[in-house]
Protein backbone atom coordinates (compact mmCIF):
# COMPACT_ATOMS: atom_id res chain seq x y z
CA UNK A 1 0.00 0.00 0.00
CA UNK A 2 1.20 3.52 -0.85
CA UNK A 3 0.25 6.14 1.73
CA UNK A 4 -0.43 9.74 0.73
CA UNK A 5 0.15 12.47 3.32
CA UNK A 6 -1.67 14.38 2.10
CA UNK A 7 -3.46 15.94 -0.82
CA UNK A 8 -6.20 16.99 1.63
CA UNK A 9 -3.93 19.11 3.85
CA UNK A 10 -0.28 20.02 4.38
CA UNK A 11 0.86 17.41 6.91
CA UNK A 12 4.61 18.19 6.59
CA UNK A 13 4.09 21.91 7.27
CA UNK A 14 1.56 21.69 10.10
CA UNK A 15 1.17 18.17 11.48
CA UNK A 16 4.66 16.70 11.83
CA UNK A 17 4.22 15.82 15.53
CA UNK A 18 0.97 14.03 14.80
CA UNK A 19 2.53 12.11 11.91
CA UNK A 20 5.48 10.94 14.00
CA UNK A 21 3.13 9.85 16.78
CA UNK A 22 1.04 7.88 14.28
CA UNK A 23 4.16 6.32 12.79
CA UNK A 24 5.24 5.17 16.24
CA UNK A 25 1.74 3.89 17.01
CA UNK A 26 1.60 1.97 13.72
CA UNK A 27 -1.75 3.32 12.50
CA UNK A 28 -3.82 6.40 11.80
CA UNK A 29 -7.57 6.80 11.83
CA UNK A 30 -9.16 8.65 8.93
CA UNK A 31 -12.57 10.30 8.82
CA UNK A 32 -14.34 9.50 5.56
CA UNK A 33 -14.97 12.92 3.95
CA UNK A 34 -18.17 11.68 2.30
CA UNK A 35 -19.96 10.57 5.43
CA UNK A 36 -18.80 6.96 5.65
CA UNK A 37 -17.36 5.09 8.61
CA UNK A 38 -13.99 6.10 10.03
CA UNK A 39 -11.24 3.78 8.90
CA UNK A 40 -8.01 2.55 10.40
CA UNK A 41 -4.97 2.80 8.13
CA UNK A 42 -2.07 0.58 9.13
CA UNK A 43 1.29 2.36 9.16
CA UNK A 44 3.16 -0.56 10.69
CA UNK A 45 6.52 -1.58 9.21
CA UNK A 46 5.83 -3.90 6.31
CA UNK A 47 2.34 -2.51 5.70
CA UNK A 48 3.54 0.58 3.79
CA UNK A 49 5.24 0.10 0.42
CA UNK A 50 5.97 3.79 -0.06
CA UNK A 51 4.93 7.34 0.81
CA UNK A 52 3.98 10.48 -1.09
CA UNK A 53 4.21 13.71 0.91
CA UNK A 54 2.56 16.90 -0.41
CA UNK A 55 3.70 20.23 0.97
CA UNK A 56 4.51 23.90 0.59
CA UNK A 57 7.03 23.69 3.44
CA UNK A 58 8.97 20.52 4.36
CA UNK A 59 11.20 22.20 6.95
CA UNK A 60 9.15 21.18 10.04
CA UNK A 61 9.08 17.61 8.70
CA UNK A 62 12.80 16.88 8.71
CA UNK A 63 12.72 14.45 11.68
CA UNK A 64 9.68 12.68 10.27
CA UNK A 65 11.43 12.07 6.94
CA UNK A 66 14.43 10.68 8.78
CA UNK A 67 12.13 8.31 10.66
CA UNK A 68 10.55 7.08 7.42
CA UNK A 69 13.97 6.66 5.79
CA UNK A 70 15.21 4.71 8.83
CA UNK A 71 12.42 2.20 8.25
CA UNK A 72 13.69 1.64 4.70
CA UNK A 73 10.49 2.89 3.08
CA UNK A 74 10.81 4.98 -0.10
CA UNK A 75 9.12 8.35 -0.31
CA UNK A 76 8.58 11.21 -2.73
CA UNK A 77 8.01 14.81 -1.69
CA UNK A 78 5.65 16.67 -4.03
CA UNK A 79 6.51 20.28 -3.29
CA UNK A 80 4.62 23.29 -4.62
CA UNK A 81 6.63 26.46 -5.25
CA UNK A 82 4.76 29.25 -7.06
CA UNK A 83 5.89 32.58 -5.62
CA UNK A 84 2.42 34.09 -5.75
CA UNK A 85 1.67 37.51 -4.28
CA UNK A 86 0.37 37.37 -0.70
CA UNK A 87 -3.17 38.18 -1.86
CA UNK A 88 -3.27 34.66 -3.33
CA UNK A 89 -0.93 32.80 -0.95
CA UNK A 90 -1.29 34.22 2.54
CA UNK A 91 1.14 32.18 4.60
CA UNK A 92 3.46 30.02 2.48
CA UNK A 93 7.22 30.35 2.89
CA UNK A 94 9.06 32.61 0.42
CA UNK A 95 10.32 31.02 -2.81
CA UNK A 96 14.00 31.33 -1.87
CA UNK A 97 13.48 29.28 1.30
CA UNK A 98 11.31 26.77 -0.53
CA UNK A 99 13.85 26.29 -3.32
CA UNK A 100 16.67 25.87 -0.79
CA UNK A 101 14.59 23.27 1.06
CA UNK A 102 14.13 21.32 -2.17
CA UNK A 103 17.87 21.37 -2.80
CA UNK A 104 18.47 20.08 0.73
CA UNK A 105 16.02 17.22 0.17
CA UNK A 106 17.81 16.30 -3.03
CA UNK A 107 21.20 16.35 -1.30
CA UNK A 108 19.97 14.22 1.59
CA UNK A 109 17.70 11.71 -0.18
CA UNK A 110 18.73 11.73 -3.83
CA UNK A 111 17.58 13.21 -7.15
CA UNK A 112 14.36 11.20 -7.40
CA UNK A 113 13.02 12.04 -3.93
CA UNK A 114 11.54 15.46 -4.72
CA UNK A 115 9.22 16.72 -7.48
CA UNK A 116 8.51 20.39 -8.09
CA UNK A 117 4.91 21.49 -8.62
CA UNK A 118 3.97 24.74 -10.35
CA UNK A 119 0.27 24.29 -9.85
CA UNK A 120 -2.38 25.36 -10.03
CA UNK A 121 -1.85 28.07 -12.61
CA UNK A 122 -4.19 30.92 -11.72
CA UNK A 123 -4.93 33.48 -14.41
CA UNK A 124 -5.42 36.76 -12.58
CA UNK A 125 -4.53 40.42 -12.85
CA UNK A 126 -1.78 39.69 -10.31
CA UNK A 127 -0.56 36.57 -12.14
CA UNK A 128 -1.13 36.98 -15.89
CA UNK A 129 0.52 34.57 -18.35
CA UNK A 130 3.73 36.60 -18.51
CA UNK A 131 4.02 36.47 -14.73
CA UNK A 132 3.85 32.66 -14.83
CA UNK A 133 6.41 32.50 -17.64
CA UNK A 134 8.85 34.64 -15.66
CA UNK A 135 8.30 32.96 -12.27
CA UNK A 136 8.49 29.49 -13.79
CA UNK A 137 11.72 30.29 -15.64
CA UNK A 138 13.30 31.77 -12.51
CA UNK A 139 12.45 28.75 -10.38
CA UNK A 140 13.39 26.26 -13.09
CA UNK A 141 16.86 27.80 -13.33
CA UNK A 142 17.28 27.50 -9.57
CA UNK A 143 16.15 23.85 -9.65
CA UNK A 144 18.37 22.69 -12.51
CA UNK A 145 20.02 19.50 -11.31
CA UNK A 146 17.78 19.43 -8.23
CA UNK A 147 14.62 17.91 -9.75
CA UNK A 148 13.95 15.99 -12.95
CA UNK A 149 10.20 16.67 -13.14
CA UNK A 150 7.82 19.57 -12.68
CA UNK A 151 4.08 18.99 -12.41
CA UNK A 152 1.77 21.68 -13.74
CA UNK A 153 -1.98 22.16 -13.93
CA UNK A 154 -4.39 24.97 -14.67
CA UNK A 155 -6.86 25.95 -11.98
CA UNK A 156 -10.01 23.85 -12.15
CA UNK A 157 -12.77 26.06 -10.84
CA UNK A 158 -14.88 24.34 -8.19
CA UNK A 159 -17.65 26.10 -6.30
CA UNK A 160 -15.59 26.34 -3.10
CA UNK A 161 -12.51 27.74 -4.85
CA UNK A 162 -14.67 30.20 -6.79
CA UNK A 163 -16.15 31.56 -3.56
CA UNK A 164 -12.74 32.02 -1.96
CA UNK A 165 -11.20 33.61 -5.04
CA UNK A 166 -14.13 36.00 -5.45
CA UNK A 167 -13.89 37.02 -1.79
CA UNK A 168 -10.11 37.47 -1.93
CA UNK A 169 -10.32 39.41 -5.21
CA UNK A 170 -12.87 41.82 -3.77
CA UNK A 171 -10.82 42.28 -0.62
CA UNK A 172 -7.48 42.87 -2.37
CA UNK A 173 -8.62 44.56 -5.56
CA UNK A 174 -7.64 42.06 -8.25
CA UNK A 175 -9.54 40.07 -10.85
CA UNK A 176 -9.26 36.47 -11.98
CA UNK A 177 -10.61 34.49 -14.91
CA UNK A 178 -10.87 31.05 -16.46
CA UNK A 179 -9.48 31.60 -19.99
CA UNK A 180 -10.22 29.52 -23.09
CA UNK A 181 -8.27 26.32 -23.62
CA UNK A 182 -6.18 27.78 -26.43
CA UNK A 183 -4.73 30.38 -24.07
CA UNK A 184 -4.04 27.73 -21.46
CA UNK A 185 -2.29 25.49 -24.00
CA UNK A 186 -0.12 28.35 -25.24
CA UNK A 187 1.17 28.98 -21.73
CA UNK A 188 1.67 25.27 -21.02
CA UNK A 189 3.68 24.86 -24.23
CA UNK A 190 5.99 27.70 -23.20
CA UNK A 191 6.48 26.26 -19.72
CA UNK A 192 7.31 22.85 -21.20
CA UNK A 193 9.94 24.42 -23.46
CA UNK A 194 11.48 26.30 -20.54
CA UNK A 195 11.61 23.16 -18.40
CA UNK A 196 13.33 21.22 -21.18
CA UNK A 197 16.13 23.77 -21.32
CA UNK A 198 16.72 23.19 -17.60
CA UNK A 199 16.83 19.41 -17.89
CA UNK A 200 13.44 18.54 -16.48
CA UNK A 201 10.27 17.14 -17.98
CA UNK A 202 6.82 18.65 -17.53
CA UNK A 203 3.82 16.54 -16.59
CA UNK A 204 0.21 17.73 -16.52
CA UNK A 205 -1.90 16.77 -13.50
CA UNK A 206 -5.41 15.49 -14.13
CA UNK A 207 -6.09 17.42 -17.35
CA UNK A 208 -5.45 14.93 -20.13
CA UNK A 209 -7.74 16.71 -22.60
CA UNK A 210 -5.85 19.97 -22.16
CA UNK A 211 -2.50 18.30 -22.82
CA UNK A 212 -3.53 16.04 -25.70
CA UNK A 213 -1.18 16.21 -28.71
CA UNK A 214 1.16 18.66 -26.98
CA UNK A 215 4.82 17.61 -27.32
CA UNK A 216 6.81 17.66 -24.09
CA UNK A 217 3.74 17.50 -21.88
CA UNK A 218 3.00 14.07 -20.41
CA UNK A 219 0.15 12.98 -18.13
CA UNK A 220 1.31 13.23 -14.52
CA UNK A 221 1.61 10.35 -12.09
CA UNK A 222 1.78 12.24 -8.81
CA UNK A 223 1.49 9.00 -6.84
CA UNK A 224 4.20 7.38 -8.92
CA UNK A 225 4.92 3.71 -8.25
CA UNK A 226 7.73 3.73 -10.84
CA UNK A 227 9.53 6.61 -9.12
CA UNK A 228 9.10 4.93 -5.73
CA UNK A 229 10.50 1.72 -7.23
CA UNK A 230 13.56 3.61 -8.49
CA UNK A 231 14.14 5.08 -5.04
CA UNK A 232 13.62 1.77 -3.27
CA UNK A 233 15.73 -0.24 -5.73
CA UNK A 234 12.95 -2.82 -5.87
CA UNK A 235 9.54 -3.06 -7.54
CA UNK A 236 6.69 -1.28 -5.76
CA UNK A 237 3.52 -3.03 -6.84
CA UNK A 238 0.50 -0.76 -7.22
CA UNK A 239 -2.81 -0.69 -9.04
CA UNK A 240 -3.93 2.29 -11.14
CA UNK A 241 -6.06 4.74 -9.22
CA UNK A 242 -9.67 4.05 -10.20
CA UNK A 243 -11.85 6.69 -11.84
CA UNK A 244 -8.98 9.13 -12.40
CA UNK A 245 -7.75 10.27 -15.83
CA UNK A 246 -4.09 10.17 -14.81
CA UNK A 247 -1.19 7.85 -14.16
CA UNK A 248 -1.49 7.83 -10.37
CA UNK A 249 -1.21 4.57 -8.50
CA UNK A 250 -3.83 3.72 -5.91
CA UNK A 251 -2.99 5.07 -2.46
CA UNK A 252 -4.54 5.70 0.95
CA UNK A 253 -4.67 9.30 2.16
CA UNK A 254 -4.40 9.97 5.89
CA UNK A 255 -5.19 13.70 5.82
CA UNK A 256 -8.40 15.67 6.32
CA UNK A 257 -10.05 18.48 4.39
CA UNK A 258 -10.46 21.94 5.95
CA UNK A 259 -7.41 21.61 8.19
CA UNK A 260 -4.70 23.55 6.29
CA UNK A 261 -4.18 27.14 7.51
CA UNK A 262 -1.95 28.22 4.62
CA UNK A 263 -4.85 30.28 3.26
CA UNK A 264 -4.26 29.78 -0.47
CA UNK A 265 -7.08 31.52 -2.31
CA UNK A 266 -7.56 28.77 -4.91
CA UNK A 267 -7.34 25.70 -2.65
CA UNK A 268 -9.78 22.93 -3.57
CA UNK A 269 -9.16 21.13 -0.26
CA UNK A 270 -10.39 24.01 1.93
CA UNK A 271 -13.96 25.16 1.57
CA UNK A 272 -13.85 27.42 4.67
CA UNK A 273 -10.52 28.97 5.61
CA UNK A 274 -11.72 30.19 9.00
CA UNK A 275 -12.82 26.64 9.77
CA UNK A 276 -9.40 25.36 8.70
CA UNK A 277 -7.69 27.74 11.11
CA UNK A 278 -10.00 26.69 13.97
CA UNK A 279 -9.41 23.00 13.29
CA UNK A 280 -5.67 23.52 13.16
CA UNK A 281 -5.75 25.44 16.46
CA UNK A 282 -7.83 22.67 18.08
CA UNK A 283 -5.70 19.84 16.70
CA UNK A 284 -4.46 17.29 19.22
CA UNK A 285 -1.13 15.71 18.16
CA UNK A 286 -1.88 12.73 20.41
CA UNK A 287 -5.19 11.94 18.70
CA UNK A 288 -5.49 8.96 16.38
CA UNK A 289 -7.37 11.28 13.99
CA UNK A 290 -5.81 14.33 12.40
CA UNK A 291 -9.07 16.25 12.38
CA UNK A 292 -10.78 15.39 15.67
CA UNK A 293 -10.25 14.16 19.24
CA UNK A 294 -12.73 11.28 19.20
CA UNK A 295 -11.55 7.78 20.10
CA UNK A 296 -11.81 5.07 17.41
CA UNK A 297 -15.43 4.03 16.88
CA UNK A 298 -17.02 1.37 19.04
CA UNK A 299 -18.48 -1.21 19.03
CA UNK A 300 -17.37 -3.57 16.29
CA UNK A 301 -14.00 -4.30 14.74
CA UNK A 302 -12.22 -1.51 12.87
CA UNK A 303 -12.10 -1.59 9.10
CA UNK A 304 -8.43 -2.25 8.31
CA UNK A 305 -7.00 -0.60 5.22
Amino acid sequence: MIVSASYRTDIPAFYARWFQARLAAGCAWVTNPYGGRPARVSLAPGAVDGWVFWTRNPLPFADALEAVAARGEPFVVQMTVLGHPRALDVAVIPPDRALAAMAALRDRYGPRAVVWRHDPIVFSSLTPPEWHRAAFARHARALRGVVDEVVVSVLQVYAKSRRTLDHRAARHGFTWRDPPDDEKRALLADLAATAATEGMRVSLCGQADLGRNMPGLDPAACVDAARLSDIAGRPIAARPRPHRPCGCAESRDIGAYDTCPHGCAYCYATRDQDLAKRRHAAHDPASAFLDRRDPPPEPGPPRLI
